[in-house]
C-alpha cells in the first residue's frame, strides 16, 4: 500500500512538474493560486461529465446532478488535500491551505458557468415544448370549430324544437 501511495505522489509530482514547465514554456506567468484555480476548476469538470451519465443511468429519477456534484466535490476536496501534501512530501510546492481554497473555488466557479448554460438550454427546451402544445392545441381547436359534429352540435343547440323531438 505504502509503495501503490508513493507512486500516485510521484505521478502527482510529475504531473505538478510538466504543468509548470508549460506554464514557464510559453511564458504565461500563471501564479500558483491560479494553476490552482485552472487545473482543479478543469478536473472537476472533467468528473462530473464522466460521473453525470454513471449516476443518470443508476438512478431512474430525481436529482442525479445533485447527487454528481455532491460526489465530485467530495473527490475535489481529497484531490486538493493529496496535491498538498505530495507537494510537502516531494518538495515540489509549498504546502498551502490557500491553494486548496483556490482550487475548490475554480470547481465552483466552472460548475456555476457549466449550470448557467444548462439552465439557459433547459429553458429553451421547456419553451419549445411549451410553444409545440400552443400550436397542437390551438390547431385541435380550429379543427374541432370545423367539424360537421361541431355543426350539428350548433344546430341543435339553436333548434328549439330539438328538445321537443327527444
Amino acid at each position: 500500500m505504502t509503495t501503490f501511495l508513493y507512486s500516485i505522489v510521484e505521478m502527482i509530482a510529475e504531473v505538478h512538474s510538466r504543468i509548470l514547465s508549460l506554464n514557464d514554456a510559453y511564458e504565461y506567468n500563471f501564479s500558483d493560486k491560479e494553476l490552482h484555480f485552472l487545473v482543479i476548476g478543469l478536473l472537476g469538470m472533467a468528473m462530473i461529465f464522466v460521473v453525470y451519465p454513471v449516476f443518470k443511468a443508476l438512478a431512474a429519477s430525481g436529482h442525479v446532478m445533485v447527487i454528481s456534484w455532491v460526489y465530485v466535490f467530495t473527490v475535489i476536496i481529497v484531490i486538493t488535500f493529496a496535491i498538498e501534501i505530495g507537494q510537502r512530501v516531494t518538495n515540489t510546492g509549498n504546502m498551502e491551505f490557500a491553494d486548496i481554497m483556490f482550487g475548490l473555488v475554480g470547481f465552483l466557479f466552472m460548475f456555476f458557468i457549466f449550470s448557467l448554460i444548462r439552465g439557459i438550454y433547459h429553458g429553451i427546451l421547456e419553451l419549445c415544448r411549451y410553444c409545440r402544445e400552443k400550436r397542437k392545441r390551438s390547431e385541435r381547436a380550429e379543427r374541432g370549430k370545423n367539424s360537421e359534429y361541431t355543426q350539428d352540435l350548433e344546430y341543435m343547440e339553436e333548434d328549439e324544437d330539438f328538445e321537443d323531438k327527444r
